[in-house]
């Protein structure tokens, strides 16, 4: 099923205030080399408009909201997504498995991927939250996905390995080719993640702030 969604492995976090901002990016992008994320942040500030705007370009787009609510709300979510050209949307695993059942009957072609651990969270935060340790706690929400038939998963390249299931499609963000500061504390580069099985990776501030857009997608692809 992965090869008939598309043949892109990247995904480029559009990490954007508004469209105006998004748009003099993408200008640069070929939307058969890539896919597009729209993420909270600007999905507030624009709405659904910003997804007519990427579909007009032919971009296929990942919907990257993370939903966690109570099962009812979240279909009702799903069902509105999925009347736009959104090809992957999250969940949170953490719902439990009657809202990700809820998600699933409302998806229509758009593919449910479940968010198991945030990359911004390491050991100490999962002893904080759960009072587990990271890997029991994962194993924990992969399990709740592969009971509910759910898509793929979002997780961080390290935790790849613990995923033996090969139906499910596997999306890795917090990827980075070159030595950064910021919130992203479980990392690994593009070529490592493509080798320990990822199907798509999410890559934001290193394409988006490079001085060439061109040779920073060339690295990632």
């Amino acid at each position: 099923t992965i090869q008939v969604m598309s043949s892109k492995r990247l995904i480029i976090a559009l990490d954007f205030k508004n469209i105006a901002e998004m748009s003099y990016f993408i200008s640069n992008l070929d939307p058969k080399k890539c896919i597009v994320k729209v993420g909270l942040q600007l999905f507030i500030a624009e709405g659904p408009k910003v997804l007519d705007f990427l579909s007009q370009r032919d971009f296929e787009i990942f919907l990257d909201l993370k939903l966690h609510d109570i099962p009812n709300t979240v279909k009702k979510s799903v069902e509105e997504i999925s009347q736009y050209n959104v090809k992957l949307t999250t969940i949170h695993l953490q719902g439990g498995q009657d809202m990700i059942q809820a998600a699933n009957e409302a998806k229509g072609s758009t593919k449910i991927l479940g968010v198991s651990l945030l990359t911004s969270l390491d050991e100490s935060d999962i002893r904080k939250l759960y009072n587990n340790d990271f890997k029991k706690q994962f194993n924990n929400l992969i399990n709740i996905a592969m009971e509910t038939n759910i898509d793929g998963i979002v997780c961080s390249s390290q935790e790849l390995e613990l995923i033996q299931d090969p139906s499910l499609i596997k999306v890795v963000p917090g990827i980075r080719n070159q030595n950064s500061s910021d919130d992203q504390k479980r990392v690994m580069t593009s070529k490592e993640a493509y080798s320990k099985g990822a199907d798509f990776i999410v890559v934001g501030r290193p394409i988006t702030q490079a001085k060439d857009i061109e040779e920073s997608i060339k690295d990632y692809s």
